[in-house]
């Protein structure tokens, strides 16, 4: 399956729901998500992305159809078209923002409609049917890539701003994750407690300065295995990992398969084949 639009119902995503594609679910109700093991509390009309391998739980009030648009990378790459929708670190793949963002009524039904199409065209199956879906895609990412962008600016500029040391934490995690695995690198970094921290991290981030570079690490892994023709023993010592197993058993612990698993599964984007 490349692209495909598929309703579900709330009740099958009491249990881990986690797919080699990306994921598009738009839905309206009341209740609580739940990505990688991060609880997220959602209301009204909700949008959510996720990638590849990500796990989803979800306990809602509605009983109504949860649409959900699944799309694999070889069919359409994020990364190729990242100029002209820049959802890759903003609707995707972003450890620090809620993969989710709730929807006005008219964006709701807009984006309803898009999907709508895209069904449509699946059936109809023309010689220009993959080109028309692949630009409803394009449009439904880019749209809501300008909305989350709005809403992130509008958060800092009207709520509050963001916890100096929590963000700076942020910069401190995205230059040394690679090497340094130790809380106390950062929180000596920081002139500050392991505790205090933690505390400031998780208020900020909704997360734990563990659970926030164990994610980063993971993100940096699957995106070496996605983009580039690297060998699992390239990628482990590049993320600062002696033994090559050990790094796999700790993939597959987050990930819930092996990287060579993963790689199979997702592919190698053409981003890859073109950069040879």
């Amino acid at each position: 399956m490349e692209v495909k639009i598929q309703s579900y119902q709330p009740s099958d995503f009491i249990s881990e729901f986690i797919t080699e594609n990306y994921i598009v679910m738009i839905w309206k109700g009341v209740g609580v998500f739940s990505v990688d093991g991060i609880n997220y509390s959602y209301s009204g009309y909700n949008i959510l992305f996720l990638s590849p391998y990500q796990k989803l739980k979800l306990s809602s009030d509605s009983e109504e159809d949860m649409n959900v648009l699944l799309f694999h990378g070889d069919y359409y790459c994020i990364e190729y078209h990242k100029d002209e929708v820049a959802c890759n670190g903003l609707l995707f793949n972003n450890i620090y923002l809620n993969p989710g963002i709730e929807l006005s009524k008219e964006n709701y039904e807009y984006i309803l409609e898009l999907f709508n199409h895209i069904k449509r065209e699946e059936k109809e199956n023309h010689q220009f049917s993959q080109s028309i879906i692949k630009t409803y895609i394009q449009l439904i990412l880019a749209l809501c890539s300008k909305q989350k962008s709005g809403l992130e600016n509008n958060y800092v500029i009207n709520e509050k701003l963001p916890n100096k040391n929590a963000v700076e934490f942020q910069k401190l995690l995205e230059g040394n994750f690679k090497k340094e695995k130790e809380l106390s690198f950062y929180s000596d970094k920081l002139n500050i407690t392991n505790n205090t921290l933690s505390k400031l991290v998780k208020k900020e981030f909704g997360k734990t300065p563990s659970q926030l570079m164990n994610e980063r690490i993971i993100l940096e892994s699957k995106k070496l295995l996605h983009l580039t023709y690297r060998s699992i023993k390239e990628i482990a010592s590049e993320l600062g990992f002696d033994d090559e197993f050990y790094f796999s058993r700790y993939f597959k612990k987050s990930v819930g398969c092996s990287p060579k698993q993963y790689r199979d599964k997702v592919g190698i984007s053409v981003v890859a084949k073109m950069s040879m």
